[in-house]
């Protein structure tokens, strides 16, 4: 037999909505987000926005911070309303300079957040580590024995 599904398992609108945005994904996000690169210590978020908003109507900015320091890390991020805006203050900023330092401006990447190579390896893959692991214990490896 077949079964119909029940009016309660039909999407509300804010499920269709958020389906929507997320069907948008990032590279829209991303394509409207620029990259600001060689901020000098002293640059927040209003300096940031303050030199980014004759470009167009912005979104967002974000400056991410140094967990141990408290202090910028050296870029930030402008997100703007629309595509166009993005490329203009890409344009005109590209080689700016703010309190001293010149600007790297261009279309923010997505993160990866793929580890790298070295650090998906597990400790023990590393030579270094058996080695050293047979000198603490008293022993060595028979390199000769190796190439054999």
């Amino acid at each position: 037999s077949t079964s119909r599904l029940s009016g309660t398992h039909r999407r509300t609108p804010a499920r269709r909505v958020a389906r929507g945005l997320a069907a948008m994904g990032d590279s829209t996000i991303s394509a409207r987000t620029v990259y600001v690169g060689g901020l000098a210590e002293q640059v927040d978020r209003k300096t940031l926005e303050n030199a980014f908003v004759p470009f167009g109507d912005v979104r967002t900015v974000e400056i991410p911070l140094d967990l141990k320091t408290g202090k910028n890390r050296g870029f930030g991020f402008v997100e703007y309303m629309e595509i166009d805006d993005a490329r203009a203050a890409i344009d005109n900023m590209e080689g700016a300079e703010i309190h001293g330092r010149t600007l790297r401006v261009n279309i923010a990447r997505a993160a990866s957040n793929k580890p790298s190579e070295a650090s998906n390896r597990p400790i023990w893959a590393d030579d270094f580590f058996y080695r050293k692991r047979l000198q603490d214990e008293g022993l060595s490896v028979d390199d000769a024995a190796l190439d054999g």
